[in-house]
């Protein structure tokens, strides 16, 4: 059987696949990515991501990203639960009414832009976080969390309200914070990052790590892997078409194979471990198998 991967974060719906949005994917599954897991940013989003879900028969999850805590509101929180509860209740068939929805995400906490860092912004950040945490408790759901100089900080979150495990997605944090996240049922997120030759730290955690621990990703259109990164100064010029600078799904299998190769087994090997460990930490994804 062919190798069949899962891209376990992947903003299908960012502006930058607006003009070929379907190609895209065609050209992923061409490549034996079988699905995608698609995190909300921001409260806008939600209605227009479940749609694309459908349309697309892709995999989402609902969540306020950090990076978009400044200007979202508390009302946002209850539109969040809304849209959960009502993804989450059953039909007359007795199943859920939304069986793409896989978890609570993209949420958790940013230290690394310094406006987050303010206090009060910080403090911003924390409130939305731990009311997420609560949300997920709630509907018994994984989170898929954003992790950016703040592993310590959403470990404690985790210790005060335990949920269902999830992603830790694009972790790049010590092996300690790695092995603690791991215990509490969580699969550590690897993505285009680990391509560059100089990411030592991050290439010794995909290594060493066990493989039941690791999921891929691409987090497209962005962190993209060395073979298709352009500098800023290329960015800014007209030298090249956008859509040649952006990472896609597509580009999952190629970045499992560097894996494959710094953990010395074969391709097939990491598509087959990573499938299994996004079902496992996301149980809903069992859609995939049909």
């Amino acid at each position: 059987m062919s190798m069949r991967w899962v891209d376990s974060h992947c903003h299908l719906d960012a502006p930058e696949f607006d003009l070929d949005r379907s190609a895209v994917i065609q050209k992923a599954q061409a490549q034996g990515v079988v699905g995608c897991v698609m995190p909300a940013v921001q409260a806008k989003d939600f209605l227009p991501l479940q749609k694309l879900a459908q349309e697309f028969q892709q995999a989402y999850a609902l969540g306020i990203h950090p990076l978009y805590v400044p200007q979202a509101q508390e009302q946002d929180l209850a539109f969040l639960e809304q849209c959960l509860e009502s993804a989450l209740s059953l039909a007359a068939s007795g199943q859920r009414h939304d069986a793409r929805l896989v978890a609570l995400g993209e949420i958790g906490l940013d230290f690394f832009v310094p406006a987050l860092c303010e206090p009060a912004m910080r403090d911003k950040q924390e409130f939305f976080y731990h009311a997420q945490l609560k949300m997920a408790q709630k509907f018994k759901l994984p989170v898929i969390l954003h992790v950016r100089k703040s592993a310590d900080e959403l470990l404690k979150g985790l210790r005060r309200h335990a949920v269902q495990g999830g992603i830790a997605h694009a972790f790049n944090g010590s092996f300690q914070q790695a092995h603690t996240f791991i215990e509490m049922g969580f699969a550590l997120g690897f993505g285009g990052a680990l391509t560059f030759e100089r990411a030592l730290q991050l290439r010794r955690l995909a290594t060493e790590l066990p493989l039941s621990a690791l999921v891929l990703e691409t987090d497209a259109p962005d962190i993209p892997p060395h073979w298709i990164y352009k500098t800023q100064s290329e960015r800014q010029s007209n030298l090249f078409n956008v859509s040649q600078a952006r990472n896609e799904p597509a580009e999952l299998p190629r970045i499992g194979a560097v894996l494959a190769s710094l953990r010395n087994v074969t391709d097939s090997v990491i598509a087959s471990s990573t499938f299994v460990n996004t079902q496992r930490v996301l149980p809903q994804l069992q859609f995939f198998k049909t």
